[in-house]
């Protein structure tokens, strides 16, 4: 993904204003304990990295932190996660949570970092970030596996660090990584397992970072390389941003495998002028690698968004395949099989590959203007053809200049985030047409202000934290009001509260209510002072108590 500002590179071309998502590097930074899932309780740091920002040239306006676009709780004082506005919620959606790690290029409504909603648009679980300048990105479940027998486990993965996000940022281009970024593994009790790094002096850049069952991480990693941009029409004394794909063990940090852009494409076939280097501080983003995917027979799928191409891969050799799409595309395309700013490229079964088609803006001349939407596309590979297998377009059309993904659901339906339009989708998987882009439509959601997410994900997932639920007491209208919440517990389904004059004594429940959104309140005519809170799961067993808390007015 990048951000950037709003420029004409064609004549009679629409502009992309292009809003952040390409980022992060290597380096920890670490203070003693910081607060873990804003719960009070504390995380060792000698593992956590990207607590701080790298130093920006510019200040930065400060999250909007209240009003109706932003969720508040009395018993989590802490959390002020978005506030999404649901607009379709029908039957037939896949199960599971919705995967969102918001940020924002101008000023943030709610706090940056790590959320998952459920289908009402309720939190489920938020770990937020100290500063808008640190951004979480490639948020989801995946499978952490030990060694090649070992059946794996959930866990939860993204990408912490800065976005270069101008005009607080511009040494790199819009969406780069800064240096000082990582990746986190999180266990389902909300514990962190590795962090993990780049090597060879690349940054970690927040476009991938996938899990295999060989125990390894695949991820994208990106750093300024000195070139002399004169054969492309550039300074002498530029840069290329440069991508790795890099392969790491998790058990070790050792690097296994490394694919490097610059030593196997050519940045003369770059979509991206560079004079666009001159706004970056003589840094051109020529490739801009955004997805790698890894198919069953070892073979890599890579996006170059900046080249309009995704490339097929041998990983033994390195060697491409073929290439999709850009200048010297191996394949010839049907009617609106197409594409241009892509990500999120993806194997498919059966000779398939799926993507966000960002679409929007710059395009060929005489080509006309596309909308941006999901893409499944069938490569017969006799012809050299591709063809349009299946399509997701949004009601209103969007259109959105970077980042943005199409993800293959269990039930056969496609999960798309909308990238740098604020808006995240489900529909049935036979998709629809552009101008019919209700049809088929079964989830929508609408991100507040100019609030966006690099990925939008649907993932099942059972969380159960190691820390204890949250409580308070206030009164109010001459009864007691008891707030329960549990930040990240997926099996809470009610309360029950207890009161009493000693803190060491909460022996009579005076209360007991279902769960009712991420915090419940209970009225009660008990007058306390003291009180606490049990969760209860669907058969009533009690999982947690909270601490106990004094009732202020």
């Amino acid at each position: 993904m990048t951000t950037r500002e709003p420029r004409s590179r064609r004549t009679g071309r629409r502009t992309r204003r292009t809003v952040g998502a390409c980022v992060l590097a290597a380096g920890c930074v670490a203070a003693n304990c910081v607060p873990s899932a804003a719960t009070g309780s504390q995380e060792v740091t000698s593992h956590l990295c990207a607590t701080k920002p790298f130093p920006p040239s510019e200040s930065t306006p400060p999250p909007i932190l209240s009003g109706r676009d932003v969720w508040s709780f009395v018993s989590e004082p802490g959390l002020h996660p978005m506030r999404v506005s649901v607009t379709a919620n029908k039957r037939g959606t896949a199960r599971g949570d919705i995967f969102v790690a918001p940020f924002s290029a101008d000023r943030m409504v709610g706090q940056t970092g790590a959320l998952i909603n459920d289908n009402s648009g309720d939190p489920v679980w938020f770990r937020p970030l100290p500063s808008t300048n640190l951004q979480n990105a490639d948020f989801k479940v995946q499978t952490y596996h030990d060694g090649r027998r070992d059946r794996g486990r959930p866990v939860l993965t993204w990408w912490q660090g800065t976005l270069a996000l101008p005009p607080a940022y511009t040494n790199l281009p819009a969406g780069a990584p800064e240096p000082g970024g990582c990746y986190y593994i999180y266990d389902t009790h909300y514990r962190l397992l590795r962090t993990v790094f780049a090597h060879h002096g690349y940054y970690p850049d927040e476009h991938e970072f996938t899990l295999t069952r060989r125990g390894t991480a695949l991820l994208i990693a990106s750093k300024p390389v000195p070139v002399d941009l004169t054969p492309y029409g550039g300074p002498k004394n530029g840069s290329i941003e440069n991508s790795e794909i890099q392969e790491v063990d998790l058990a070790t940090g050792r690097l296994v495998f490394s694919w490097n852009a610059l030593d196997h494409l050519d940045p003369a076939d770059s979509e991206e002028p560079v004079s666009s280097a001159s706004s970056s501080d003589g840094v051109w983003d020529a490739f801009h690698i955004n997805s790698v995917d890894e198919g069953p027979d070892g073979r890599l799928l890579i996006s170059a968004r900046n080249m309009w191409a995704i490339y097929d891969v041998t990983k033994r050799s390195g060697k491409i395949r073929y290439q999709i799409g850009g200048k010297k595309s191996d394949f010839t395309f049907g009617p609106n099989a197409d594409f241009y700013w892509q990500h999120d490229a993806r194997f498919r079964p059966g000779n398939r590959i799926s993507m966000f088609d960002d679409g929007c803006c710059d395009l060929p001349d005489g080509e006309p203007e596309q909308v941006s939407h999901g893409l499944i596309l069938n490569l017969d590979f006799r012809s050299r053809r591709a063809t349009v297998d299946r399509t997701y377009y949004h009601q209103p059309p969007l259109e959105s200049p970077t980042q943005g993904n199409t993800q293959a659901l269990s039930n056969g339906n496609e999960f798309i985030g909308w990238g740098q339009s604020p808006y995240y989708s489900e529909y049935a998987g036979a998709g629809n047409t552009q101008g019919n882009g209700s049809r088929n439509l079964l989830y929508d959601a609408k991100l507040p202000g100019s609030d966006i997410s690099y990925r939008v994900l649907r993932n099942e997932w059972i969380g159960t934290p190691y820390y204890p639920p949250s409580a308070a007491a206030r009164s109010a209208g001459g009864h007691s009001v008891v707030y329960a919440s549990w930040n990240g517990s997926t099996q809470t389904r009610a309360w029950q509260v207890l009161a009493g004059a000693d803190p060491h004594s909460l022996s009579v429940v005076v209360g007991h209510a279902r769960r009712s959104g991420f915090e419940t309140a209970v009225t009660t005519n008990a007058p306390g002072p003291y009180f606490q809170v049990k969760a209860l799961d669907e058969k009533g067993r009690v999982l947690k108590p909270s601490d106990v808390v004094i009732l202020t007015r």
